[in-house]
């Protein structure tokens, strides 16, 4: 289970590094647009233009500030750390599927294993959060049972 952990955490860098490179490339290409908009007769439309393109700007700003910070906390993450109870870093099997304490990376795929990495301060991570083996709790009217914290 220990390496099935440590192939999870390198496919979650790997996700957040390309999300952090899109990002970039986006606002690259924001960057350029904006750039290359030049101002024609219809100075209500020029504006509106420039506004969207500063909008997406932003927006692709935000999104690389998140996906750096979300890169720092994985960095962050101990792989080697043993612990009882769930913890930043965990390696979940509950009845309900399995999952890895990290950050958002959605479902992944290690062997025939279906793994969701998802960030402990999502509703379910928040859930999974201190938890041991044989505990419990109800989500969106399932039953949760930890069977496994690695």
């Amino acid at each position: 289970m220990q390496k099935i952990k440590e192939t999870l955490f390198q496919l979650c860098l790997s996700f957040m590094e390309q999300r952090i490179q899109t990002a970039e490339t986006a606002l690259n290409q924001a960057r350029e647009a904006s750039n290359d908009d030049t101002k024609s007769s219809a100075g209500d439309k020029y504006e509106t233009s420039r506004e969207m393109l500063q909008q997406d700007i932003d927006r692709n700003k935000r999104l690389l500030i998140d996906a750096q910070d979300n890169l720092r906390v994985l960095r962050s993450v101990d792989i080697s750390l043993k612990s009882v109870k769930v913890t930043h870093g965990s390696l979940v099997v509950t009845n309900q599927g399995s999952f890895y304490i990290s950050v958002s990376a959605g479902q992944l795929h290690v062997g025939d294993k279906t793994v969701f990495a998802i960030s402990p301060a999502s509703p379910i991570g928040k859930l999974l959060l201190e938890k041991a083996k044989g505990e419990g709790f109800d989500f969106n009217g399932k039953k949760y049972i930890v069977q496994e914290v690695v």
